[in-house]
């Protein structure tokens, strides 16, 4: 793993405890704030450390690399777990807060207001967890937020909502839900929203937690766990606060839920449209292999089947007809938790230009693939950008392509950047 084996034995330690599923949730409810992995060069050792300046270890040290620096431009926050530029901005910003808080500012001064509170539930992965402006939220100020809501008689349930943003004071007007899903478990929640470039707003929500998809979730296309939602908040159908879009792939199949797009997904933590208009999934795995993968209509991605492109159960067969692998996988010599994160078009850094970057939560490392062209299926030239210390759980883009990445432990958010005076990583 890399991490001091004290870390490590109260890592094992908690989750025996606790009843963490796996190291994401043991993580975020019990990491300190003071980590740092053991290959940091100050850990242990007292030796200065250059801001900004990464380190390379285990199997990133044979990779390419591409060399960038984090810059420092927000701090004070409290477990953040997206940021959403406004349409058209590349300064303005929503930041989310695992606890409730919804935050308006200037990303670029670090300026943060308080937009929205809400009562959420916070066991585990739930909280506050996605939020998406409306494509047209320049004249219509829509936003939609998903959040974890406590029950009265115990557990949780999903609920995405619209709110309208309103100035003078800068405040959020509840206007009503669209849709909400019981949640089983305090894990797998997933939690984004996000509109594609046809308008429709895409749901991605996890297997509904535990171990192994006890539920069997995500290979039941008539429930909305394990799936990728996808559909129309312009329009209403009878009983609904939305419409299900006629092109859904399973829209005339009887016993499959007409909002689905696909199917087969374990967490999807973080996702984002490519410049071409593919969806680019991040689906955190559970023993063995992160995956990311490209997620297009009527797919069926495979878990509790397939963890990655490997066999789940072994003893079962494992059949892969009508399976969709994924582009990229890592395991657990990398990382544990991958967060996805959006293909670079910013002019910043150059050599960084049309790749998907993302991450892993748990070893702070961030890379760089060049997704596959369509009718191709593996990513190529993966480009190390090095382990840093911190927890990445998500990234923001500005609408001039530049990438920030948010450190939950330490409440920061950085701007990939040149390696440069500037650059603040620690």
């Amino acid at each position: 793993m890399g991490y001091p084996l004290d870390m490590r034995a109260l890592l094992l330690t908690t989750l025996l405890l606790t009843g963490c599923d796996g190291l994401r949730a043991c993580v975020i409810r019990h990491w300190p704030q003071d980590y740092a992995p053991s290959s940091d060069p100050e850990a242990g050792s007292g030796a200065a450390w250059p801001p900004g300046v990464p380190f390379t270890d285990g199997p990133d040290a044979g990779l390419g690399t591409v060399a960038i620096s984090l810059e420092l431009v927000a701090e004070g926050l409290e477990k953040p777990t997206d940021i959403q530029f406004i349409p058209g901005s590349s300064s303005e910003a929503v930041v989310l807060e695992k606890e409730g808080r919804v935050l308006w500012g200037t990303v670029s001064t670090g300026e943060f207001q308080e937009l929205l509170r809400l009562k959420v539930a916070t066991k585990s992965e739930q909280g506050v967890l996605g939020a998406a402006f409306h494509p047209d939220f320049s004249s219509n100020g829509l936003l939609f937020l998903n959040h974890s809501e406590p029950k009265v008689a115990g557990g949780s349930m999903s609920v995405v909502s619209r709110y309208r943003v309103l100035d003078a004071p800068r405040r959020a007007e509840y206007i009503g839900e669209v849709l909400r899903v019981d949640q089983p478990y305090a894990n797998h929640n997933a939690g984004q929203i996000c509109f594609g470039p046809d308008g429709m707003l895409y749901i991605g929500w996890g297997d509904g937690g535990w171990r192994a998809d006890p539920n069997g979730n995500a290979q039941n296309p008539g429930t909305w766990l394990g799936s990728m939602l996808r559909i129309d908040v312009d329009r209403q159908d009878p009983g609904k606060q939305y419409a299900v879009p006629p092109d859904n792939p399973w829209v005339d199949s009887p016993g499959v839920a007409p909002e689905a797009w696909a199917i087969g997904l374990r967490n999807p933590w973080r996702y984002s449209f490519a410049p071409d208009g593919r969806l680019v999934v991040a689906d955190v795995g559970q023993d063995a292999w992160e995956e990311v993968a490209i997620v297009a209509r009527g797919e069926n991605h495979g878990w509790n089947i397939r963890e990655g492109s490997h066999c789940f159960e072994p003893s079962t067969g494992c059949a892969s007809e009508g399976l969709t692998p994924p582009v990229f996988e890592y395991g657990r010599a990398s990382g544990h938790s991958i967060t996805g994160g959006f293909v670079y078009t910013g002019k910043a850094i150059p050599e960084l230009h049309g790749r998907y970057v993302f991450a892993d939560f748990v070893s702070g490392r961030l890379w760089a693939i060049t997704l596959p062209a369509p009718g191709e299926q593996a990513a190529t030239d993966l480009r190390s950008l090095g382990r840093w210390t911190m927890l990445p759980s998500t990234f923001g883009q500005g609408a001039d392509g530049e990438i920030y990445v948010a450190d939950y432990g330490r409440g920061r958010i950085f701007r990939l950047s040149l390696p440069g005076p500037a650059s603040e990583s620690r």
